[in-house]
């Protein structure tokens, strides 16, 4: 059973270590259905390529879903307006909505286009080998160092967007960013383990503290105790990956909610207002 999930283990702790440092920033940000539409676009890429007869995980597959992300990362980079009376969740909502539509529109011509449509969703984890980790390691290590050097800067424009010089290029990058590890990890997770890794280990995290180092940790260890459970559980009762790692990063939640109480900690945003950027994460006005 071991060498069974080893590969499955190996690619799913990188895409949750990678996925919690930017659910921390999408949740400040409030976009939270951001990552559902960057997944979405992506498989709407995959599925494009599928149509023109390049199968999935193909290096013209995946040019296809990095073209249709670089698309995603301009529109959601362009349509961030503070003030404006229609909010940025809207146009994330309306790009998820479509994209998801073509998809199914598009697999209709398709002789495995219900099958398609699955796995985007649900993703193969569990199939994943030993190259596809080395690819998807390479690929976050360079996602992860750009951001770590340039980790002021990101979180100026999540945290203090007011403050931060040529936002949206910047905002772009990190759209860009979030967009490529979306690209690398869609085919293997699918939208809905996507989704659950981004935001539940950072909203785990900040039910304990404001901090955004110490969130990072939290969220790291609990989308990987998440992960191992839900592996383990897919392999031992023998049902499929990708649900049942979604419902185990629920479960966590559910867990998460249960012993806040009785650790008698909580977050306090308050404790963020005049900090610079970095440490603490600070309340919208």
């Amino acid at each position: 059973m071991l060498e069974l999930i080893l590969a499955p283990l190996a690619v799913g702790l990188i895409i949750v270590a990678m996925n919690a440092y930017f659910g921390l920033h999408i949740i400040r940000r409030g976009v939270i259905f951001v990552d559902l539409a960057f997944a979405q676009i992506a498989a709407l890429g995959s599925t494009v390529g599928l149509l023109l007869g390049a199968h999935v995980g193909s290096p013209a597959s995946w040019g296809l879903t990095f073209g249709f992300t670089v698309l995603g990362a301009a529109i959601f980079s362009l349509t961030r307006m503070e003030d404006s009376i229609v909010p940025q969740e809207a146009i994330i909502g309306i790009a998820y909505v479509v994209a998801s539509a073509l998809v199914i529109l598009l697999t209709s011509f398709t002789a495995e286009g219900a099958e398609h449509v699955k796995e985007t969703l649900t993703g193969s984890l569990i199939w994943t080998t030993w190259p596809t980790v080395g690819i998807v390691a390479i690929a976050y290590l360079v996602i992860g160092a750009f951001h770590f050097l340039t980790r002021d800067r990101m979180r100026r424009i999540t945290f203090y967007p007011e403050r931060a010089d040529r936002l949206r290029l910047w905002d772009f990058i990190f759209y860009l960013t979030f967009g490529v590890a979306i690209t690398f990890s869609v085919t293997l997770a699918g939208v809905l383990l996507i989704f659950s890794t981004l935001v539940i280990p950072a909203t785990i995290a900040f039910l304990f503290t404001a901090r955004f180092n110490r969130a990072l940790v939290i969220a790291w260890l609990s989308g990987a105790v998440a992960l191992v459970a839900g592996l383990w559980g897919s392999v031992v009762w023998d049902v499929t990956t990708g649900p049942l790692l979604v419902v185990a990063f629920g479960v966590a939640l559910i867990v998460a909610f249960m012993i806040r109480p009785l650790l008698g900690e909580r977050a306090s945003l308050r404790d963020a207002v005049g900090r610079e950027p970095g440490p603490v994460v600070h309340p919208k006005p």
